[in-house]
């Protein structure tokens, strides 16, 4: 589970979920084998996907195929794993801005978006076996892995098991402990359920637009939560309605299942640098910037207080775990970015990467 310094975060792709679709897997003849095919127009006539990346599949099981999407650009390799929930294609205007810092592709896990919706193979070690077939399969040399959020169990799991074939790992928001999860603390809970209605952000004001089609439910997220996806992000996670408007979500189910199957974080025998973006938690002192809940009186604050103090216990903790095992970590302090932290602040994020991939030794 992610957390920001609040607490849990719902995975914005799932709000809200509107059915369960089942997608039918894709097969191709063998595992590792790659086809490439254009994906520019999808959905209704009329709409193409402007992010300029060529698209293909890789098979890495029996019936599995994973999309794989390709931004281009020079220099070291750079693979992009998005959170569970989302597809490659949430960093379809990201991935541009990195084309500066080296080859860019994205990958769409199992059960997501285009990729195979398979009825297994959502544990951590599957679905990092998946990320390293199609880096065998594609002849990627010695990436740096950039996972957000539910990505970075994967990264771990290759890190912990395969450094040598490796160059770095980008945590965004995403070095998180399953294992030590403020959720199933009791005492965490009851702090949690205390807090003032409105913390901590006070309601936006009601959104008047429509959310069928798929560009009024990119301007609904805009509205209410600071950020929005690509629209190709859209296109790719939910049903396309015969009449061009927006279905039903693919993955309802798929997100539970990974999270049942998620293992306590382990960064030992990591050793290759590693860099993690988050907000760090802070306590009562730093609280609240401008446009957040305002307690009302005292009993407020101290609510207030209890919950962040309990949160950043946690929080540093995992941090403490990360650097403890990978002595070359470095941490960087995005306050006020919220989980998906590449949207929010990109041009911090991509000026941390720019910079820690520089610094990286030169691939052999």
């Amino acid at each position: 589970m992610t957390m920001n310094s609040w607490g849990p975060r719902e995975r914005v792709a799932h709000l809200p979920l509107e059915g369960r679709v089942p997608r039918r897997a894709i097969h191709a003849a063998a595992v590792g084998c790659v086809l490439t095919v254009s994906l520019s127009a999808q959905g209704p006539a009329g709409w193409t996907d402007p992010s300029p990346h060529k698209a293909q599949f890789v098979r890495v099981d029996e019936g599995v195929r994973l999309e794989v999407l390709d931004w281009g650009g020079s220099g070291r390799p750079l693979v992009l794993l998005a959170g569970s929930g989302n597809s490659a294609h949430v960093f379809d205007d990201f991935a541009l801005k990195l084309r500066e810092v080296g080859h860019v592709y994205g990958i769409t896990r199992r059960g997501f978006g285009a990729s195979s919706q398979p009825a297994s193979g959502y544990d951590d070690q599957r679905l990092a076996d998946d990320v390293l077939t199609v880096i065998d399969a594609l002849g990627i040399p010695s990436p740096v892995l950039i996972g957000h959020s539910m990505a970075g169990q994967e990264m771990t799991t290759l890190g912990r098991r395969h450094s040598g074939r490796l160059s770095g790992l980008v945590y965004l928001d995403a070095h998180g402990d399953p294992g030590d999860d403020p959720g199933a603390d009791p005492a965490w809970l009851t702090l949690q359920k205390n807090l003032p209605a409105g913390f901590p952000t006070p309601a936006r004001p009601p959104f008047t637009g429509e959310r069928r089609t798929f560009p009024g439910y990119r301007a609904w997220l805009l509205h209410t939560q600071g950020f929005t996806f690509p629209e190709a992000e859209f296109r790719n996670t939910y049903e396309t309605n015969p009449d061009g408007t927006r279905g039903s979500y693919k993955s309802s189910d798929i997100p539970p299942r990974i999270g049942r199957e998620q293992i306590a974080k382990d960064f030992t025998n990591i050793r290759v640098p590693v860099l993690a973006f988050f907000e760090f938690p802070r306590t009562i002192d730093a609280y609240p910037r401008p446009g957040e809940y305002v307690p009302a009186n005292a009993e407020e604050r101290a609510a207030i207080a209890s919950f962040l103090l309990a949160t950043k216990t946690i929080l540093d903790r995992w941090s403490a775990k990360l650097v403890k095992a990978v002595p070359d970590t470095t941490l960087i302090d995005l306050p006020g970015a919220g989980h998906y932290l590449f949207l929010t602040r990109e041009a911090d994020v991509i000026r941390g990467i720019r910079a820690f991939v520089a610094r990286l030794p030169s691939a052999p």
